[in-house]
């Protein structure tokens, strides 16, 4: 008597791409949270931040989530729906 018993775990391929999903909708909490450490480093200390630092900061910030953003963007299948569908009650 073999019974066959029916997987709980997702495949692979589909797990890695719902990873991908979720790690795109975090994304721009992700760079705002980014954006704003430049203003806790007038916090850590009395002198003074030099806007060039800041602003390289922000500039280099932007493009890696240019980069990562085109990265995760690749690897999301065209035809991936936004939401699951809605149950009927």
């Amino acid at each position: 008597m073999s019974r066959k018993t029916k997987s709980v775990f997702l495949e692979r391929r589909a797990y890695r791409q719902r990873r991908f999903a979720d790690g795109a909708r975090m994304l721009p909490l992700f760079g705002a949270a980014l954006f704003f450490i430049p203003l806790l480093w007038s916090l850590t200390d009395d002198k003074v931040t030099l806007t060039s630092y800041v602003m390289s900061f922000v500039f280099l910030s932007w493009v890696g989530l240019i980069i990562i953003s085109a990265f995760v963007s690749s690897k999301l299948p065209k035809d991936m729906p936004d939401a699951a569908p809605a149950k009927d009650e």
